[in-house]
């Protein structure tokens, strides 16, 4: 009768720490407050079944406080998440290169989008930076630099060196950073073939190319993989898009 009340209390104690534990407590909440955000457009949440943003953020390990890097963030689906996920504590940089003088009118709008993003209330941990993709880099230091669905592109900008590119995301990194690389997988042993016509590009040569840079490999997931996907077609095509083979790899920068 001595002894009951004893281990009822430490088996209290034992499920309050993991309760308030912060891993537990504020990993998954800050994720799900994110996607459930009211100021979300209904585009976005719309394509959630399809881009799996609940388990694809939590694969990269972004939580509340991160500084986030966004390459080519696009209309901004995932910089609200990230601005939602990461708090005030945390910052988002959405990168997007500089238009060239020749650029097609949806280029010259791809900083006007997510400008505005910044420029609401509901989102205004989030800057951007518009500079020649080249030499694009954040203001400081950051925990995550993300790119989905465009790293293939990287190989389709005049003039750029992706060798020399993954080392400036190399360099803006702190030391045991993240580097999120998610795209549309091309025919396996394509390499970049597909990269400007497709919009593709093999898995295998994204990994050797990043790989080249110094990051570590720590993780891949099949979070997005559609084995119905042909890999033969562009990915806007009727029949794949949105439904479209897609990996994800992740990378760490080496601490000292």
């Amino acid at each position: 009768m001595v002894r009951l009340p004893l281990v009822l209390t430490a088996s209290m104690i034992a499920m309050a720490a993991l309760t308030l534990s912060p891993a537990h407590a504020k990993g998954p909440d800050a994720l799900s407050a994110a996607i459930a955000d009211a100021s979300r457009p209904d585009t976005d949440k719309q394509r959630d079944a399809n881009r799996k943003p609940a388990e694809t953020l939590a694969f990269a390990g972004v939580k509340p406080g991160d500084r986030v890097a966004e390459l080519l963030p696009g209309a901004g689906y995932f910089t609200r998440l990230f601005s939602k996920v990461v708090g005030t504590g945390g910052h988002v940089y959405a990168l997007v290169p500089a238009p060239l003088a020749d650029a097609p009118a949806d280029a010259l709008d791809r900083a006007a989008r997510v400008k505005a993003i910044a420029a609401d209330p509901n989102y205004s941990n989030v800057s951007v930076v518009v500079e020649p993709f080249a030499q694009l880099k954040a203001p400081e230091p950051v925990d995550l630099v993300w790119t989905s669905q465009n790293y293939h592109d990287f190989h389709n900008f005049p003039g750029l060196d992706v060798t020399v590119f993954n080392q400036l995301v190399f360099d803006a990194l702190k030391p045991g950073g993240t580097y999120l690389v998610l795209d549309h997988a091309a025919e396996p042993g394509s390499g970049v073939r597909d990269t400007a016509t497709l919009h593709r590009i093999d898995v295998d040569t994204v990994k050797k190319e990043v790989l080249a840079a110094g990051f570590v490999l720590v993780g891949s997931s099949d979070l997005l993989h559609q084995a119905d996907d042909p890999h033969a077609v562009k990915v806007f095509d009727p029949s794949v898009r949105g439904k479209t083979d897609q990996f994800i790899l992740k990378f760490r920068k080496p601490k000292p």
